[in-house]
């Protein structure tokens, strides 16, 4: 038997899994690392930090499985999106933290290229909407305020990646220090400079934010091989990396347009696979590349809810309204319902479909008989909430009906929020037997590259449900609840 392991770097946390040929989940390890944040609205990672978690989650994981590097077949790697690094070719030291996704520092400068008309260009090249949430922003930041940065960036001399590239580099890197800096296609999707219909670094975008082709990494289709790791004592080729989102598409096997999925992590993202058409939103949804297996173009239309699972931590670590993250469900269902309490958690602003970076987060409708259980309640209906806007904006902007949504992700394991959502959106919620779809994701195209699976179809035939959840309420019902969220979200814009 061969195995496959799976990297899988988050906002929060790294993971590596071990997952057999066939799809079952042989073992996985976990680990948490730091948060940062220096100011209002800036948020980082130190690199290291990122590199010594995932290395640690692999070396606990070979351990546990007893399994040895040598029957491992190939790595596949998935990773938080946009983030942003930039570090020394030569030391592979990081110029400065990493700028995370949520960071908005670079709220201004989005604004002024919107002032001076960009903004339809930028999105008719990357099918993204002009927002600090990308990657280009914050790469023209540290060339701007990191000393010297831009000089060695036009020599040559420093390497920017999102955090696939910088897991690769280290995973790949030789006696002289140096890596192999590439990336495939979901990730420079996520950067603001790729052009998703040419499938090439775009020279006007490039101009346009002040930045040097040779800091980008080479791009390749999701299923190649970018390069081989000997740290573990054998030679293992790494064949799939994958953004976590479109990882999350294709492990779900939504291989078909019209199939969605929503991952419910530190933030919420929902992808309608569109197969080799781009549709352009009318309703403030992205068009994104999804994993490709060769040259061909393939897209997905995206909405991203900023704060999903953050919310939890938020109550947890911020106001202490719980111990830990698994005890909101019992303290949520502990009151029959929110008891007119409305929780909106725009902590870093507002997604789709609003894109305000301005809006603060509130809880609304407070009254003296409010309490923790209402709180709590409201938290993960807020969760719902956001994500049924999504599915509603994708389902508007598409002839596709939606039958399904497909849904994985930490909060996939809380069977309030995901009967609720089901409520909401009408159609069947379905958990499927292996949630930890993101990294079997960036297993099945590490299968693919490495010859383990044969087409897209071995990796559906493996896709099994586990629960299905139906809607419980009257659309009329649905329709007043989202219109009361819908009032509130208003109210604080």
């Amino acid at each position: 038997m061969a195995y496959l392991l799976a990297l899988d770097q988050g906002t929060s946390s790294s993971r590596s899994i071990l997952f057999s040929d066939n799809g079952e989940l042989v073992s996985s390890a976990q680990q948490e690392f730091p948060q940062y944040f220096p100011r209002p609205g800036w948020v980082e990672h130190d690199a290291m930090e990122i590199w010594q978690s995932q290395l640690a989650t692999i070396h606990q994981v070979l351990a546990q499985s007893g399994i040895r590097p040598q029957h491992i077949a190939a790595i596949g790697i998935t990773n938080q999106r946009e983030t942003t690094l930039i570090w020394h070719k030569k030391t592979g030291v990081p110029i400065c933290p990493a700028i995370v996704w949520q960071d908005r520092r670079t709220f201004d400068e989005c604004e002024q290229l919107r002032q001076a008309g960009y903004a339809k260009l930028i999105q008719e090249k990357t099918g993204l909407i002009l927002d600090p949430y990308f990657s280009a922003t914050k790469i023209a930041w540290i060339l701007q305020h990191i000393p010297d940065a831009r000089t060695l960036a036009e020599r040559g001399e420093l390497a920017f990646g999102t955090v696939d590239s910088w897991l690769t580099w280290q995973l790949s890197k030789s006696s002289d220090g140096q890596g192999q800096h590439v990336t495939d296609v979901t990730n420079a999707s996520r950067t603001m400079l790729w052009n998703i219909h040419r499938n090439e670094w775009d020279e006007e975008l490039l101009a346009m934010f002040n930045i040097p082709k040779a800091l980008l990494p080479r791009v390749y289709p999701s299923s190649h091989h970018f390069a081989n790791t000997d740290l573990f004592g054998s030679s293992i080729a790494i064949t799939g990396i994958a953004g976590d989102q479109q990882a999350a598409l294709f492990g779900q096997a939504c291989f078909e347009p019209g199939m969605a999925k929503n991952t419910y992590g530190t933030g919420c993202f929902m992808l309608l696979q569109t197969g080799d058409v781009c549709l352009h939103s009318q309703h403030g949804l992205i068009s994104t590349s999804a994993c490709q297996l060769d040259q061909q173009p393939q897209f997905a239309l995206e909405g991203s809810v900023f704060i999903g699972g953050a919310v939890v931590q938020w109550l947890r670590d911020n106001i202490s309204l719980i111990q830990q993250s698994n005890e909101i469900e019992a303290l949520a269902q502990s009151v029959p319902d929110s008891d007119g309490v409305i929780f909106v958690p725009a902590f870093a602003g507002l997604g789709t479909p609003y894109w305000d970076a301005n809006v603060r987060g509130a809880i609304l409708g407070l009254h003296r008989g409010s309490h923790a259980g209402h709180i709590a309640r409201a938290a993960l209906e807020a969760i719902a909430f956001q994500s049924a806007e999504l599915l509603l904006a994708m389902q508007n902007d598409s002839s596709i009906p939606i039958r399904e949504l497909r849904v994985d992700g930490g909060a996939a394991a809380n069977q309030f929020l995901l009967q609720f959502q089901a409520d909401l959106l009408g159609i069947p919620v379905i958990r499927p037997r292996i949630v930890e779809t993101t990294a079997l994701g960036a297993a099945y195209l590490a299968g693919i590259g490495a010859g383990i699976f044969s087409s897209t179809q071995d990796c559906a035939a493996q896709w099994q449900e586990e629960s299905r959840y139906l809607p419980q309420i009257s659309r009329e019902q649905a329709q007043h609840q989202m219109h009361n969220w819908k009032k509130a979200v208003e109210r604080l814009r």
